[in-house]
């Protein structure tokens, strides 16, 4: 079984894929950037703020999917610079303190909306 996840809490698709989806007790969650769910627009800051507003959006989605941070078993952080590996690792860190997820950061060379951070779970339904 497969199942549409749509939350109001997190920016909408901003293009043809879904926020997640739910399937077989795991829920997939797409790329998420630095976008303000009530504006839709880019939050304005350095990657610090980014990577706030991405993990707040991942949290939003993953409560809409019955599920929530501490469920997540996989992630992947793209960076536009690894120069911000230290930041966002901070930020993360605060959102995934206790037995965090297994996770790869990489490097790339442009993000949707030239954001600085994007990332993406998969966790436990």
């Amino acid at each position: 079984m497969r199942e549409v996840i749509a939350t109001q809490d997190a920016p909408q698709a901003i293009g043809p894929y879904s926020q997640a989806i739910r399937a077989n007790g795991f829920v997939f969650v797409s790329g998420q950037v630095a976008i303000d769910p009530e504006t839709q627009q880019i939050v304005a800051g350095d990657v610090v703020v980014q990577a706030e507003r991405v993990l707040k959006n991942m949290s939003g989605i993953l409560k809409a999917a019955g599920s929530d941070l501490k469920k997540v078993v996989r992630s992947t952080v793209f960076l536009k610079s690894m120069a911000d590996f230290a930041k966002v690792n901070e930020v993360y860190g605060r959102y995934f303190t206790v037995e965090p997820p297994a996770r790869s950061t990489v490097e790339v060379a442009r993000l949707p909306k030239d954001v600085l951070v994007e990332i993406d779970v998969i966790a436990l339904a």
